[in-house]
């Protein structure tokens, strides 16, 4: 292989597939990104065997040819490099020679042949969606996403489509997130039956969102993985969670008899000053619900009480629910800058959290006994 591309080109493609690299070792070849030079193109792939990625670059292109390279080392290198024309060049003794300027480095390669053989896409499967409209779910969504390893069904986002809309579910036992997308375009069977994407094929996912706003990328699916294609230069295969979805509509309550609004930076900056002096272990704080107010409270032995009192609009029966403030903290943290509804039947049922300006999210927080 010889070859030559700009430094900061390489740097920034490599710094995308770091994330993807298999940091456990579980196989040696798995800590090694491959690089592959054809036609004026040098592609970039990078894999743990759950999540792949591939990144394919301009190049001028000398000489074809493959290598794997150790990922880290070659970022390190590549972090420190000026930004300048960079050459490759694959010697007879499979030694990469690198040079930018007056800086060269002879590094040690391995066998391209030993790296897995990956597929990017399934042309059978294929359907668009915006990009902005992929970081719009991943962000009102992944807060709610579990961290039990035990439940692994739980460790994702699951999306299926029903009625000809999108729709977008997370759920920890403790929260439940769900976000609809009405413009959405094509039919696909997997989605139909619903996929659970796994946490970190949601962070590779919005990386290529954030790297492509307002641009459309093509989604394809199998059995068992998920292909991304952005624009024909940044490509993803996802693993998906191979375990049934929990029946997320038995949480959501039928109807709701009590219900408040208020001011969404109004409860989030309050629900931040008090949980300072809740449990370390349950950040309990308690809503103290009653004619058109809305008490904030909590009390820790070893340091104090706080409490915060706002006007809400309630003219029900007075109802005392507590909560865990971080889960309340994140939930509210994605709801824009409006009047927002807590909406619930008791202080034991699940509360659900709606937001005037956002109709097609809805948020649950399951309450917490003080």
């Amino acid at each position: 292989m010889k070859l030559s591309i700009q430094s900061q080109l390489l740097r920034d493609a490599i710094n995308k597939v770091l994330s993807v690299v298999d940091k456990k070792n579980s196989r040696p070849i798995l800590t090694n990104c491959l690089l592959r030079s054809y036609a004026n193109k040098l592609e970039l792939i990078a894999t743990d065997l759950e999540v792949s990625a591939k990144i394919i670059l301009n190049a001028s292109v000398e000489k074809e040819g493959s290598f794997c390279i150790n990922s880290k080392n070659i970022a390190d290198i590549l972090r420190e490099l000026p930004n300048d024309e960079l050459f490759l060049n694959v010697d007879n003794n499979q030694i990469l020679n690198l040079r930018c300027k007056n800086v060269n480095y002879s590094l040690l390669i391995i066998n391209p042949e030993e790296f897995p053989q990956l597929s990017f896409q399934n042309q059978n499967s294929e359907f668009r969606i915006k990009t902005n409209q992929i970081a719009h779910i991943i962000n009102k969504t992944s807060h709610a996403i579990s961290n039990d390893e035990t439940r692994l069904y739980l460790n994702g986002i699951y999306l299926q489509m029903s009625d000809s809309k999108l729709r977008a579910v997370a759920i920890d036992g403790h929260r439940l997130a769900l976000l609809d997308t009405h413009e959405f375009i094509g039919e696909n069977k997997y989605l139909s039956d619903g996929v659970i994407i796994p946490r970190k094929g949601i962070s590779e996912l919005k990386k290529i969102a954030d790297s492509y706003p307002d641009d459309e990328i093509s989604i394809s699916l199998d059995d068992s993985f998920m292909f991304v294609n952005a624009l024909d230069e940044y490509f993803l295969s996802i693993r998906l969670i191979a375990r049934e979805y929990p029946k997320y509509q038995t949480v959501i309550p039928s109807k709701t008899i009590n219900r408040f609004m208020i001011d969404r930076n109004s409860v989030l900056n309050a629900v931040k000053r008090i949980k300072i002096l809740s449990n370390e272990k349950t950040n309990g704080v308690k809503f103290s619900i009653k004619n058109n107010e809305l008490v904030i409270s909590t009390n820790h032995p070893a340091l104090g009480e706080a409490i915060e009192t706002l006007p809400i609009q309630y003219e029900n029966k007075p109802t005392e629910i507590g909560f865990n403030a971080k889960y309340l903290i994140e939930s509210l943290s994605v709801l824009n800058e409006s009047d927002i509804s807590f909406e619930f039947n008791n202080e034991l049922s699940p509360v659900v959290l709606k937001a005037d300006d956002l109709p097609e999210f809805l948020g649950i927080i399951m309450p917490l006994k003080l």
